[in-house]
């Protein structure tokens, strides 16, 4: 490489990584944009149910009610701001008239019994008006539109617990506690509780128009549209860059190559976007998903593991069966001559293994186990000669103790060599000899073929690999289902570690 050359190198590979440091920038502001869009998405489908807590900011913390016993609790209020006037216009919520003209009937009703009194004209006229506002509002429910019938039960059951009538009626209830008799035993405290329990509500209620499509008013979508400008923008450049990059990759290919970026760009199901911020905040490393997906991996291996191990091999033995049963042996046996067999290099892999094996065998195993070997035949000649009473009566011989170690010792190596040199004599190369070794070879394969070609002995042979295979699935292949896939998965984990120390 030349000097040049060096050079050059020297100045791509700090590119390299200016661009995939910008890239991992640019992937981490795209993944905070789609998860700032995600967060807008969760709160718009939660404003609904949750709008009592946005509207009065305060939760109701020790309330309970087990048997006889009720506890009520108390408000804990919530220091945030009313977002109800700025988000209510998007879902199309308006005021219902009829509650809300009630609580400015009510409004007035405390205004005037300041002044001129609550023996007044005005207030016997206010006051007949919520008789006859709240009769209507039991009757024709006004808490039905926005789903809120279970609020309208709670207001009669709170009525009817602070105003008890005979038939216990909530709208008997209502009619006496807006009644002048009521009101003048201490209006102040009916006026109180009335603002602290039915009050807020009844202001939980709203009306919600239908637009033309048949569904509720909603214009989230304003809110959304930026988004999907941005994320198509971004989709269709993806697409092309990928497509540019990679060779043979279709327009189809590069889009559905991130598919699950199209989530950004559907405007149902909107809870589905959760999908691709996920895999964008692991993209771009904000978040670590790795122990996560592991454990999902490992789960997903742990359910279906055995029942795939199952069926394979059991499909495996059964097609084995099959065609043992088919006579596909007797065919092969029949035909092994008339068949072609396709050699790919001019060369009989199976001899030339072999040879290879005896050649490491002799030149390069033995030479280091002979003292082994030899220490070992030494033993057994020792051992055979003490039983040899001819043996024991030389033993009494002075001296002739000493010759038989010796006598031992050559006979050994005499032994040894021997084999040594007669295997190295047959590895060596010698034509003929391959010749006469691939003869053998050729006639004892063809003397076992013309044998198991025997009708008795080939469906013997048929019959007991059947049977033996129906075995195998028996004792062992079922078994796999019963196997404690955990415990795999924790050897599996440990070998892991193992690797990795």
């Amino acid at each position: 490489m030349s000097l040049l050359q060096k050079l050059d190198s020297k100045k791509k590979q700090p590119q390299g990584k200016k661009k995939d440091r910008r890239n991992l920038w640019f992937e981490k502001g795209m993944a905070i944009v789609a998860s700032a869009n995600l967060f807008l998405v969760v709160f718009d489908l939660s404003y609904i149910p949750l709008r009592d807590f946005w509207l009065q900011r305060k939760i109701q913390v020790f309330s309970f009610k087990i048997g006889p016993i009720v506890s009520k609790g108390f408000p804990v209020p919530i220091p945030i701001p009313n977002i109800t006037p700025f988000y209510d216009p998007i879902k199309g919520i308006e005021p219902y008239r009829d509650t809300d003209q009630y609580l400015e009937k009510v409004v007035q009703l405390q205004n005037h019994l300041i002044e001129p009194g609550l023996r007044s004209k005005e207030v016997a006229g206010i006051l007949e008006d919520l008789r006859r506002r709240s009769g209507e509002m039991i009757n024709t429910n006004p808490f039905l539109v926005a789903n809120k019938t279970g609020t309208m039960e709670k207001i009669k059951n709170k009525m009817r617990q602070h105003v008890t009538t005979s038939e216990d009626s909530a709208k008997e209830s209502f009619m006496q506690f807006w009644s002048g008799g009521n009101l003048s035993k201490n209006p102040v405290e009916e006026l109180n509780f009335f603002n602290k329990e039915i009050r807020p509500l009844i202001e939980t209620n709203y009306f919600r128009p239908i637009g033309e499509n048949g569904e509720f008013v909603d214009l989230f979508g304003l809110i959304d549209f930026p988004f999907f400008i941005l994320f198509g923008i971004e989709f269709l450049g993806r697409t092309w860059s990928l497509g540019r990059r990679h060779t043979g990759v279709s327009w189809l290919d590069a889009m559905l190559w991130r598919w699950y970026d199209l989530f950004l760009l559907i405007p149902i199901c909107r809870w589905l976007r959760i999908i691709p911020v996920i895999i964008r905040l692991d993209q771009s490393k904000l978040i670590d998903l790795s122990a996560i997906q592991k454990q999902i991996r490992q789960g997903f291996v742990a359910e279906i593991a055995g029942d795939m191990t199952q069926v394979i091999v059991i499909r495996v033995i059964n097609e084995a069966q099959d065609s043992i049963r088919r006579g596909e042996i007797a065919n092969w046996l029949s035909q092994r001559d008339a068949r072609p067999y396709i050699d790919l290099n001019n060369t009989d892999e199976v001899a030339t293994l072999t040879k290879i094996g005896v050649q490491l065998t002799v030149y390069k195993v033995l030479p280091e186990i002979r003292g082994d070997v030899e220490a070992l035949l030494k033993h057994h000649l020792e051992k055979i000669l003490k039983q040899s009473q001819v043996y024991q009566g030389l033993e009494q011989v002075p001296g002739v103790g000493e010759l038989r170690n010796q006598l031992t010792e050559n006979l050994v190596k005499q032994i040894t060599q021997t084999i040594y040199d007669g295997v190295n004599m047959a590895i060596e190369e010698d034509t003929v000899g391959e010749e006469l070794f691939q003869r053998l070879i050729k006639h004892l394969m063809e003397a076992y073929g013309s044998q198991l070609q025997a009708k008795q002995t080939l469906e013997d042979v048929q019959s007991l690999i059947t049977d033996f295979l129906e075995e195998v699935k028996v004792n062992y292949v079922e078994r796999l289902s019963e196997e404690d896939l955990e415990e795999i998965l924790d050897q599996t984990r440990a070998i892991g570690q193992i690797k990795s120390t």
